[in-house]
Order: structure tokens, then C-alpha cells, then sequence
């Protein structure tokens, strides 16, 4: 079946704006806060160079990983890509995401090119759904492990931030499967031509999955790599900067902030991130200036890497012959 190519709809040019005006407001006031010194690493070393490379090689790799658990969301619906297919696909999403200053994010484009290469605007924009729904669980079981790890976190200031962000999650992911998986809910849409069947394809790939735990389980654990290379990168900006705090605070409290930026609030999480990180990590003996500077260098780190997506976004999808198969 051909898949009419359509152009992502033009959000309204207010909300970019408004999102612009709110990561300036909130960089603004963290700055004025902190020394600009302190941003910086105090004593650069071999070191500093070393933590940082790695943290850009940590967040291309992420990707890689990011487009494996797409693949294996797909194959919940029988369908095959090749994952060098979706691995160009994740890196011009990234590129289009982070580069572009636009309010419509990289999973729209996933979307439609997805829907291109797999024939299906349904499957495509149900894959894509499912994959991001994996760091519902992918976060908070890591910010978990974190504080069991090292129990005495639970006794910091502010850890409860990151207990009622995991909290959250949980609950969140809970009501939506409930609806998607319900058949009077989500179910009802399965065969309908609308847009509502884009609802219906949603609760399809998540009756699959329940009824095979193989299936949930190759798409889970895909999801669990690709979120503990985010907490990598993390922990590679801690070290660039020399920042000493416990890896099991990293693993503790990246996902929490993971979660908070990704909130519709400021461009590219721009500030709610640097913030999440002041409150979390103060309490560590971590100077304001440090917190905002380790947000702003993971921020840099993932944006250099985004740049490696213009090529493919310049040249556009271009379907491979033979691609997809469906089993």
C-alpha cells in the first residue's frame, strides 16, 4: 500500500516563541544566580577531554540504541526494517528536534518517514508510541536501582522529587495501558478508517504485547540500554566538569530529570533541565553553577550529536528496494 506523503502540520508560531521566552527566562534567572566561572571545569586535565568525547560517543550511541527499540516495536506488528534504515531515520529526527528551532519534535518526522518505509501510517505512528512509552518503565526502574543501590540517597533534601517523578510515570503508564489495552476503550478503534484508528493500532500492538512476553520483553530491554546510555551521558558531564558525586546519584536522578524536559514547557527542555539539576544535586554539596553547567554541557553533547543528522534530514527518505518485510 503507497503512502501519501504529507507535510507535518505548522504549529502556531506563538508556541514556539512562548517556549523560546521560557527557556531564556529560566537559563536567565539560574545565571544570574551562579558565577559564569563556575559553569567551567575548575582544573581541565587529559581527563576532561576524555569524559567529554565519551559523553558524545555515549549519546551517538543512544541513538543506535534508540533506533533498536523503534525496530523492536515494529516487530510487534510483523513488520522488519533494517535497523541502518531507522538508525537514518532516528538521526534526522534528532537533527529536526534539537537543531531546528521548531515546536513539532523529532517523533513527528519518525512518523512520517516511518510511514513510508513500512507502508503504514497506522504502524508507524503506533511503533513510535509504544517505543516512547518504554521509558515509562525504563526510567523509573533505573532511578530505582539507583537509590538501591545506595539507600542513603532516600535521606538527601529533595530526593523525594525524583521518587514522585518515578511515581508519576508509573501511574501514567498504568491508566494509559489500561485504556489502549481495554476492548471498550482503545479497543473499539481498531477498525475504524479515521484518525481514531491511529488509537486503534495503539491498543493493537499493546494486546500483542500482553499476550507475548517475549515480545514485551526484547522491546523493554532495548528501552532499559538505550535510558542507561542516557544516565552515561550524564555521568560523562558530571566527570568533565569534576564534579565528585556518588554514580549511584547519577543513576538516581538523570532519569528524573529525563522525565521533567521532556515536558512541553521550554524549547529542547532548555532550563527546566539545568533546574531539575540545581535542586537535585545541591543537596550533594554540588554548587549551582556546576548543576547548570552539567545540564548545559548534556544538553551540548546531545546537540553535537544531532548535527550528524543533517545529512540524512537534507537528503530526505528514500525508501531501500526490499524494504520492510513482514513475517
Amino acid at each position: 500500500m503507497a503512502v501519501t506523503e504529507t507535510a507535518p502540520a505548522r504549529p502556531a508560531p506563538w508556541k514556539l516563541w512562548l517556549r523560546i521566552a521560557i527557556s531564556v527566562a529560566l537559563l536567565a534567572f539560574l545565571i544570574s544566580k551562579i558565577h559564569v566561572d563556575t559553569l567551567l571545569p575548575e582544573h581541565p586535565r587529559l581527563s576532561t577531554l576524555v569524559f567529554f568525547v565519551g559523553g558524545i560517543v555515549m549519546a551517538g550511541g543512544g541513538i543506535v540504541l534508540s533506533a533498536w527499540r523503534w525496530q523492536r516495536a515494529l516487530v510487534v506488528f510483523d513488520v522488519h526494517v533494517p535497523l541502518r534504515t531507522l538508525v537514518s531515520h532516528y538521526f534526522a529526527g534528532q537533527f529536526f528536534g534539537n537543531v531546528l528551532p521548531s515546536t513539532i519534535g523529532g517523533d513527528v518526522l519518525r512518523v512520517s518517514w516511518g510511514a513510508k518505509t513500512t507502508g503504514s501510517k497506522r504502524i508507524s505512528f503506533a511503533s513510535v508510541v509504544l517505543e516512547r512509552l518504554t521509558g515509562f518503565v525504563a526510567l523509573p526502574l533505573l532511578a530505582l536501582l539507583g537509590f538501591a543501590l545506595r539507600p542513603s540517597l532516600l535521606e538527601v533534601d529533595h530526593a523525594w522529587v525524583a521518587l514522585l517523578l518515578s511515581a508519576v510515570a508509573l501511574v501514567m503508564l498504568a491508566g494509559i495501558l489500561y485504556a489502549a489495552a481495554h476492548p471498550r476503550l482503545a479497543g473499539r478503534f481498531r477498525d475504524h478508517e479515521n484518525w481514531m484508528r491511529f488509537v486503534g493500532a495503539v491498543h493493537v500492538g499493546i494486546d500483542r504485547l500482553r499476550r507475548q512476553p517475549r515480545l514485551a520483553a526484547g522491546v523493554l530491554g532495548a528501552a532499559l540500554l538505550y535510558q542507561a546510555s542516557t544516565v552515561a551521558v550524564v555521568y560523562c558531564a558530571v566527570r568533565t566538569l569534576g564534579v565528585d558525586i556518588p554514580t549511584a546519584a547519577v543513576l538516581a536522578f538523570a532519569p528524573a530529570v529525563a522525565m521533567a524536559q521532556v515536558l512541553p514547557l521550554s524549547l529542547s527542555g532548555l532550563g527546566v533541565r539545568e533546574g531539575m539539576l540545581v535542586i537535585l544535586l545541591n543537596p550533594l554539596g554540588v554548587s549551582s553553577g556546576r548543576a547548570v553547567g552539567i545540564g548545559l554541557l548534556w544538553y551540548a553533547m546531545m546537540l553535537i550529536v544531532s548535527l550528524f543528522g543533517a545529512p540524512m534530514f537534507a537528503v530526505g527518505h528514500r525508501h531501500r528496494r526490499g524494504e520492510p518485510h513482514r513475517s
